[in-house]
């Protein structure tokens, strides 16, 4: 073996070595993480549901809440549009790199358990003036040399480990924070697909009522002109007419409005895209609720939000940690030669190995400001998550009381369709048989299209409830579905890979999406 592969081999022996012993005296120094451990918050939850009494209970044979729920609906228009909402959606794409950030910054903290290595190579030519003392004086000499330092910073008192720690636990927040908008884009699609559903029901019945008032102001004209009819008469007929006619023109308005929305969430210009005709006819189905202890696993803002708990609470060890001494460990190595073609021979070797202890003696009360605040987050982080609880609750109660109340209003609202029907057929024959005058027609009519607009907008609201009843309920989400923190650094190899892809899909063509 020659003499430069010796010196290779002695320099690869020595920084293993060095790097051995920073790394078992790491391992020996080592304590216990400081800081309180972590229980999760408690959120008591009701035993059953108030307003869920007269609710629809579930059935073996219905379907359950899965990530998919818009296919209860059997509606294969919306479905197409649901599934371009997870590709093309900005709003979710920021979301999804702003986990990706978070999954970053955990391999960032992650990064603090192992040993920083430096490698460096330098070459210098030095002349001494001749008019200094010493041996050297008036010379002139080179320096060649390649070092390499190792430096580690010991977690005795688990501060990188709660770093970490809190890393991970603001991670998974981040995947549930993903998850609820994706939930909540999914679910303002769908309310939004279904008012322009229910807006085309209302068009389709205020044209249908606008030719049958054009049809009554012409029996109108031809009583007035045979002398049966007042001008009045005709008057109140054109103007019941007219009137509707702009309440059609309304309801097309706003149509749009809803229209360019959907557009808007599945990533498209308003202008490429259109929804054709399709009035709302059909209630909701049914909706299995479950019980109230399994929503706090079912909602991905309750999960965020007890995640935060978790990460604010890994805080107060990274505070509590920095009243303790800082033990450092290094180790330098390398090569020095005064002659470039003597630099990788054996006695050019050079090394060091050594470590200190670092105390903070006085602050003026930084540390114990710190440590105050960290608490004080892990007490907001904890009203938080109680708050996001009390709120979910109350979500869906809600919606319970909505779809419960709607749903005897529906068949209310159906009974005072049929009797304003009948009361105009009255009022028609009436005026025809000339027992009364046009204005209890117009009454008549005027009662008995509010009726059936309403009777159109319960079916809406009966949908919209439905919705919003699903989404408080988490849409099929459950906590299971949060990464470990083993995903978290295991997929991390990913990350460049999916950055890259939101990067292409974001500047591709509107008509990808579809």
């Amino acid at each position: 073996m020659s003499s430069r592969q010796q010196t290779f081999l002695s320099l690869t022996r020595l920084r293993a070595a060095t790097v051995g012993v920073i790394v078992m005296t790491a391992f020996l120094l080592s304590g216990c993480a400081v800081g309180p451990k972590y229980h999760q918050p408690v959120a008591p939850a009701p035993p059953a549901y108030k307003e869920n009494s007269n609710w629809h209970p579930a059935q073996p044979n219905d379907q359950a809440l899965r990530g998919d729920w818009w296919e209860l609906f059997q509606d294969s228009r919306l479905n197409r549009l649901e599934e371009q909402v997870d590709p093309a959606n900005q709003t979710l794409k920021i979301a999804q790199a702003q986990y990706t950030q978070a999954r970053a910054l955990v391999r960032y903290y992650r990064a603090d358990y192992f040993p920083t290595v430096t490698v460096g190579a330098s070459a210098s030519r030095t002349r001494i003036s001749a008019n200094t003392v010493g041996a050297l004086a008036g010379s002139t000499y080179n320096d060649f040399a390649l070092p390499s330092d190792v430096s580690y910073q010991a977690d005795l008192w688990g501060q990188v480990r709660r770093s970490v720690e809190a890393g991970v636990d603001n991670a998974q927040a981040s995947a549930a924070d993903l998850e609820d908008v994706r939930l909540s884009l999914h679910a303002e699609l769908a309310l939004d697909y279904f008012q322009v559903e229910t807006l085309d029901a209302e068009e389709q019945l205020l044209n249908s009522t606008v030719d049958s008032y054009a049809q009554a102001l012409q029996l109108t004209l031809d009583r007035f002109h045979g002398g049966l009819a007042s001008e009045v008469d005709v008057k109140q007929a054109q103007t019941q007419l007219e009137t509707t006619r702009a309440q059609a023109i309304d309801v097309q308005a706003a149509r749009a409005q809803f229209e360019h929305a959907v557009a808007t969430l599945i990533g498209k210009p308003p202008a490429e895209f259109s929804l054709p005709v399709a009035p709302l006819n059909n209630p909701p189905p049914p909706i299995p609720v479950g019980l109230p202890s399994q929503l706090l696993e079912r909602r991905p803002d309750i999960a965020a939000a007890e995640r935060r708990a978790a990460a604010a609470n890994a805080d107060i060890g990274v505070a509590q940690a920095a009243y303790y001494p800082t033990v450092s460990i290094g180790g330098t190595g390398g090569l020095e030669s005064a002659a470039l073609s003597s630099l990788l021979t054996g006695p050019s070797a050079l090394w060091s190995i050594g470590g200190g202890a670092l105390e903070t003696v006085f602050d003026g009360g930084r540390r114990h400001a710190v440590s105050e605040q960290a608490r004080a987050g892990y007490a907001a982080a904890v009203a938080s998550y109680r708050q996001t609880v009390l709120n979910a609750f109350q979500e869906v109660e809600d919606n319970l009381a909505a779809l419960s109340v709607l749903q005897s209003e529906a068949a209310t609202q159906d009974k005072a369709v049929q009797a304003a029907q009948q009361s105009l057929q009255l009022s028609q024959t009436r005026y025809t048989d000339g027992a009364t005058s046009y204005l209890e027609v117009v009454i008549a009519q005027s009662t008995a299209l509010a009726d059936e607009r309403t009777a159109v907008q319960i079916v809406g609201s009966r949908m919209a409830a439905t919705v919003r009843l699903i989404e408080a309920l988490g849409g099929g989400w459950n906590e299971s579905q949060i990464p470990s923190s083993r995903d978290l650094v295991a997929r991390a190899h990913t990350d460049k890979t999916r950055a890259t892809a939101i990067k292409d899909s974001s500047t591709g063509s509107a008509s990808s999406a579809e």
